[in-house]
């Protein structure tokens, strides 16, 4: 986009950010073939726990209504509802792309076996731990405070990688930046941050402008096919990227929307 300032630029870029109701299997509906650079899934987790807002939420102007359920019954069934929906959604990446589901420790391993049989074990580019250290803890075990991001690729040696870079924590590169590691330490959203909509286990636009800046090339197109409160679509577009998300719940779609719109003005 040569001679488009940065403000037409972003214009066209929020113009092309899309949410759709929408079932992941169906994307193609709304998605063309070979055009997605980089697709991000933050699927349920099988958590056997309906997610719902928080009560009081309302009161702070935040979305007070919205949830989905997260039971699969078992492992095997998360997988069997999983599965299809990657395949269905390989014919609209492109060569270059990269796929990043987002887990946690309930089947994240189940996760990386199927993506292996899928993409192919070669495809594996990172298990990247997102540690965000808010939550409980137990007497019983380690506190859980880590969520498992599995990234990979189509084509081992063509796709598109710009590794984010991060504020140097030793004293010899004090004040410089440093590559990323694969653990990626990113608050989780607090209680009163202005992002938060009040839509359960919504992600931190940080941790997701990280992963669109890294996994996806500068106006390409970032694919959420279970976008809930819009974080990826948002993150897209604060970074120069177009997006599409996808969900099922009505709820989800409008918060997502309401979302995009507030970027555009």
């Amino acid at each position: 986009m040569i001679g488009v300032s940065l403000k037409m630029r972003r214009a066209l870029y929020h113009a092309s950010v899309t949410v759709h109701l929408c079932d992941w299997l169906n994307a193609a509906d709304h998605v063309a073939p070979a055009t997605v650079d980089f697709l991000y899934a933050d699927p349920p987790f099988n958590t056997g726990v309906a997610k719902r807002s928080p009560p009081g939420g309302g009161k702070l102007g935040r979305e007070g209504a919205a949830g989905y359920a997260d039971a699969f019954g078992s492992a095997a069934g998360f997988i069997g509802w999983l599965r299809p929906r990657v395949e269905a959604a390989l014919p609209l990446m492109k060569r270059t792309g990269l796929v990043a589901i987002h887990v946690d420790w309930r089947t994240s391993h189940h996760v990386r076996l199927m993506l292996d049989e899928v993409l192919g074990e070669d495809r594996f580019v990172n298990h990247l731990v997102w540690a965000y250290g808010l939550g409980g803890s137990s007497p019983r075990r380690f506190a859980r405070k880590h969520d498992d991001i599995l990234l990979y690729c189509l084509e081992p040696r063509e796709y598109w990688f710009e590794a984010p870079l991060v504020p140097a924590t030793s004293q010899r590169l004090k004040g410089q930046m440093k590559k990323a590691t694969d653990v990626l330490d990113v608050p989780a959203i607090n209680n009163m941050a202005g992002e938060r909509t009040g839509y359960p286990t919504q992600k931190p636009l940080e941790l997701l402008e990280m992963l669109a800046r890294a996994c996806c090339p500068p106006g390409g197109l970032v694919l959420d096919p279970c976008c809930g409160s819009g974080t990826t679509v948002v993150a897209a577009m604060r970074t120069g990227r177009r997006g599409v998300g996808l969900d099922v719940s009505a709820d989800a779609v409008r918060v997502a929307r309401g979302r995009v719109e507030g970027e555009k003005r």
